[in-house]
């Protein structure tokens, strides 16, 4: 059915429908979030474990490797990653992207839940997955001068943070700084040795005492009572009268044998804006909301919140969301520019404003049908779609342009314009068709790709099919339908021009010297191969978004106020250098990692100072420049460890070493460490190989011990409740009306600053209360402050700041250095980040591609029901290869992502300019012309077309090559590089080209039938 022909006669049909489909997209649009990356439901669990005061070594024995083994046999697992800190193990459980979230989650919780033998102190390890975006959406700086630290640090916990998990999308509120309510009960040593009474023996009485109990029922009066038995104490006072029994019978008041105060827990973390002290409010928001929107809810609720509260306040320190703005608004500058530049290229090659028209209301009538579908599918606006519609501009008012040139040139002839759309159409209909399916068969194999790159792909791949058959669906029912309505009869004389003479004289030479014209393209294929050694790879081009990170490493042991002084001082000489805007320091948190891969740990020797830096556009120097000066400025810290950069795609090498000789491994990653540092325009190049942390090591005498009745759980109770307190969970609890405040019972801390004071303290045993000193040895050790673990074997990885060169360039250079070339025996090298990610794209990209090509092969020869001339169509691909790889060896660009989805259009794009020639060239041999004059018609004819449709094409991505629309231009750039290159070099080839092996697949075709010719013909002599 001639659906163009059906369209001119009844119009109504086809109106409407583009009227609703329109309607529908100009709704989604306004529905769609707006996000950087798309939301990615990884099937990665986390599992975190805790036993307050333990040593890594001991985690890693008693809780990780246990956990490990269970998890070992989980089906579609790819990584284990696991970090021991002092007291905590933190478990990364990663599977491959077949495996459904909610099952990994599942299985995941069975094998932890299954895990016997673990220690009795530690309550039961959390399983969750990950809901909510790693990186901060919005970090602000609260700050009074009514408030003290401790009532502010409330008022944010409390009110600050109801207020801002009441925003839609908010998944997380977290604080940084600040001081967290507890009682301290810090007992007298000598007093407590007189009365014969330990701080263990303290502690668990309090436990017991201070508590309201539930249990029992009445039944007073004919009605029916709960009891409750209320001993919990809901004041200070009321704590400091409580009775403490002693072993003699007597009863001592808790404030007679120490101090009862109302306190604060020890500091865990500080946070500074511009070196003025605040307390930090980190927001986060939930998978499938939209960064901008949950932004400006964020900030509206907190300008009305501070209306509120004019005693306290509220600066925003710094956002995620700006580049991400930055970049929705470049695209669409892009969008704009690039559909405003094909529109002009029509105009100055038809000069007829009804033609103009009829080419430029195809646009908006592709792209924004496509919002609706991307809807419906649960996408975002995102770097990725909003670059599919950016490059597919071109392609979109193709069809298009390929129609209103075909029906001009039947009005030339002097028909009526409904006598030459409808012949125009039905003649250019199966060409129409077969590019558009061409394309659709390039994008979509990409939706099918594995790992990170396929979710990425998948919405690129999707988006950009869409909107190619939406202009199909206007090239053929709205574009000839309303040029048989609006455009007018101009009968004019055809006159080739120059430019059109002297192709069609280099054609007809190359098709008279097929040889020659084979040998050219045989050397141009053979430069272009010689192009890929010097490509440099990486998975996402270094990014430039405003903002760096400083983490500073402090040695293990320090004090959070050693940090806090260094963070400080870090912070005063980077405010110095210039395109600095302000700094904002986390003490107490170590942030490493970016884009997918951000975490942020808590460690009181590290620091995390976010730098905010002049905007892209003024300033002159890129920001891998000024990463390298803050380096260079920072050297003169002395004894901490430095690293700059925001950790995102492509600004970080981490090569991961891993064996079960964690001495090996250890050997291996200093060797590697070293040798990296001789390779020329890195950064800094840091190990996290554990340095041993101080620690004071408890030895038992058992003999002496058994004989005092003493067990070595007795001694670490003791000496756990004594320093520190008892578990955060065992511990007891003031009962407030608003919520519990923490009972910490302990030994007055000046009496834990030497040893001496740590081997006085005294143990019960059968016998009465002894002292430590006298069943142990009590000495000064060290231990790894941080154990990391992968595949269940001892990890170090070794990172290395890009600081501006390329990932793949850099990778090569690492692993021909003698230290990986010989690992030790058992050590091997474990790929994960973004090397893992690099690999898996090109891996995908070439199943992609060669998906890609054989469904185009399917559909031309469904199309022209034949197996031999898509041959010829498809000869168009390598002709663009030159083109496309040789501008990115110019420029130095990586070939990476944005480079593979450019590779990955221009396969669609190039046949569209065969298929015009092709197409027309079999349908006049099918009309009984020869074939060396149906060649000649048809570049005749279609040259125009391709040419126009190449520079439409070629300037509606060019905003996006010279990155015109502002913000940071890093991922789009190589995109429409490729995408340009390729499309000039084979638009050129292919008039010329295409044409020669037409014959020669043709002759080819002829050989091969003759056996089959001769056969029929003495078979059937008449």
């Amino acid at each position: 059915m001639n659906f163009s022909a059906w369209s001119i006669r009844n119009p109504v049909p086809a109106i409407l429908l583009f009227v609703l489909l329109t309607a529908g997209g100009l709704l989604a649009f306004e529905r769609l979030p707006i996000q950087n990356f798309p939301d990615m439901d990884l099937p990665t669990i986390k599992i975190s474990a805790g036993l307050e005061g333990a040593a890594p070594a001991q985690l890693e024995t008693e809780v990780a490797r246990k956990i490990e083994d269970n998890l070992a046999s989980l089906n579609l697992l790819d990584h284990i990653t696991t970090t021991i800190d002092s007291g905590s193990v933190s478990m990364s459980v990663s599977f491959k992207l077949e495996k459904d979230s909610e099952e990994a989650l599942n299985e995941v919780k069975n094998a932890v839940d299954s895990t016997t033998d673990l220690p009795a102190g530690m309550e039961r390890p959390t399983v969750t997955k990950l809901n909510v975006q790693n990186s901060p959406l919005i970090t602000y700086a609260v700050s009074s001068s009514r408030l003290n630290e401790t009532e502010l640090s409330w008022f944010v916990d409390n009110e600050l943070t109801k207020m801002l998990l009441s925003v839609s999308g908010v998944g997380e509120v977290s604080r940084v700084g600040g001081l967290d309510r507890e009682v301290h009960i810090d007992l007298d040593p000598q007093l407590m040795t007189s009365l014969g009474i330990t701080a263990d023996a303290v502690s668990s009485i309090l436990r017991t005492v201070q508590s309201d109990r539930s249990g029992g029922l009445a039944e007073i009066g004919g009605t029916r009572q709960t009891i409750r038995t209320l001993a919990g104490v809901a004041s200070i006072d009321a704590l400091k009268a409580l009775s403490i029994p002693l072993s003699s019978g007597r009863l001592v008041r808790l404030d007679e044998i120490g101090s009862v105060t109302d306190s604060f827990a020890d500091r865990s973390s500080l946070a500074f804006l511009n070196g003025k002290p605040a307390i930090a409010v980190q927001v986060k928001r939930s998978n499938g909301f939209s960064d901008t929107g949950v932004a400006t809810d964020v900030k509206a609720a907190m300008a009305t919140f501070a209306k509120d509260n004019p005693d306290v306040s509220i600066v925003e320190a710094y956002d995620t969301v700006a580049p991400i703005e930055e970049n929705y608004d470049g695209s669409m500058h892009m969008l704009y520019e690039g559909a405003i530049l094909a529109v002009v290229v029509v105009w100055l090659f038809l000069r007829d404003w009804r033609a103009t028209i009829l080419s430029a209301i195809a646009l908006p009538l592709s792209v924004i049908p496509t919002f609706l579908a991307m809807y419906f599918a649960g996408f975002s606006l995102n770097i990725v779609t909003l670059l599919a519609i950016s490059l597919v501009v071109g392609i979109l008012v193709d069809d298009a342009i390929v129609e209103v040139e075909n029906i001009e040139r039947h009005l030339q002839m002097g028909k009526s314009p409904m006598k030459a759309a409808l012949e125009a159409a039905d003649e250019i209909g199966l060409a129409v068709i077969a590019t558009t399916f061409t394309l659709v068969a390039v994008f979509l194999p990409t939706a099918f790709m594995s790992g990170i790159p396929g979710l990425i792909f998948r919405q690129f791949g999707i988006t950009a099919a869409v909107a190619v058959l939406a202009s199909l669906l206007v090239a053929r029912l709205l574009t000839p339908m309303m040029a048989a309505y609006m455009m007018k009869v101009h009968p004019v004389q055809q006159r080739d021009g120059r430019i059109m003479r002297t192709y069609m004289a280099v054609m007809k030479t190359c098709l008279s010297h097929r040889v020659y014209t084979m040998l050219g393209v045989a050397v141009f294929l053979g430069l272009s191969l010689s192009t890929i050694p010097f490509l440099k790879s990486g998975f996402i081009p270094i990014s430039d978004n405003a903002q760096t990170k400083v983490t500073l490493t402090l040695p293990p042991g320090s004090t959070i106020e050693d940090t806090e002084h260094m963070s400080q001082r870090a912070a005063e000489i980077s405010g110095k250098r210039p395109n600095i805007i302000s700094i904002f320091t986390a003490v107490g948190s170590a942030s490493s990692g970016g884009g997918l891969d951000v975490t942020t740990a808590s460690n009181v020797a590290s620091a995390t100072l976010v730098v905010n830096l002049t905007p892209i556009g003024d300033r002159a120097v890129k920001q891998y420049e000024i990463e390298d000066d803050l380096r260079r400025s920072l050297a003169v810290l002395p004894g901490i460890r430095v690293e700059v950069g925001s950790g995102g795609n492509g600004t970080k090498l981490e090569i991961a070493l891993a064996g079960d000789n964690a001495d090996a491994v250890e050997q291996a990653a200093a060797a590697l460490e070293e040798q990296l540092r001789t390779l020329k325009g890195i950064g800094a190049v840091t190990s996290s190989a554990s340095l041993q942390a101080p620690e004071v090591r408890i030895v038992p005498d058992f003999a002496r011990a058994a004989a005092l009745g003493v067990t070595s759980e007795t001694i670490a109770n003791a000496v756990r409740v004594a320093t520190s307190g008892g578990y955060q969970s065992s511990l007891a609890k003031l009962d407030l009306p608003e919520r519990q405040i923490p009972i910490r019972v302990r030994l007055d801390p000046r009496n834990r600053m030497q040893l001496d004071d740590i081997a006085n303290l005294r143990v019960s045993g059968a016998k009465g209360n002894v002292s430590l000193g006298a069943l142990a040895d009590v000495r000064m050790g060290g231990s790894p402050s941080q154990i990391k673990r992968i595949d269940r074997s001892r990890n170090v990885t070794v990172s290395v700041e890009l600081n501006g060169r390329i990932l793949g360039d850099v990778n090569r250079e690492a692993h021909a250095l003698p230290a990986l070339q010989n690992l030790p025996e058992g050590v091997r090298v474990v790929e994960q980040g973004e090397v893992q990610r690099s690999s898996e794209l090109f891996g995908s990209f070439a199943l992609a591609m060669a998906i890609g090509v054989v469904c185009i092969y399917a559909v031309l020869v469904l199309l022209f029901h034949d197996f031999l001339q898509p041959v010829t169509i498809l000869m168009a691909l390598p002709l663009s290869l030159g083109g496309a790889l040789l501008p990115l060896v110019v420029t130095g660009t990586s070939f990476s992502m944005p480079a593979v989805i450019g590779l990955l259009m221009l396969m669609g794009v190039v046949t569209k300019n065969s298929i015009l020639l092709v197409e027309y060239a079999v349908m006049a041999r099918r009309a009984g012309m020869e074939r060396f004059d149906a060649l000649v018609d048809a570049c005749h004819k279609r040259a125009r077309p391709i040419i126009m449709t190449t520079i439409a094409m070629g300037c509606g991505m060019l905003p996006v090559a010279l990155s015109l629309g502002g913000g940071d231009s890093s991922f789009r750039q190589p995109m429409a590089i490729v995408v340009i290159g390729g499309l000039l070099t084979s638009t050129f080839l292919s008039l010329l080209v295409i044409p020669v092996i037409f014959t020669l697949v043709d002759d080819f075709l002829i050989f091969i039938r003759r056996p089959f010719g001769e056969i029929r013909t003495a078979g059937n002599p008449q």
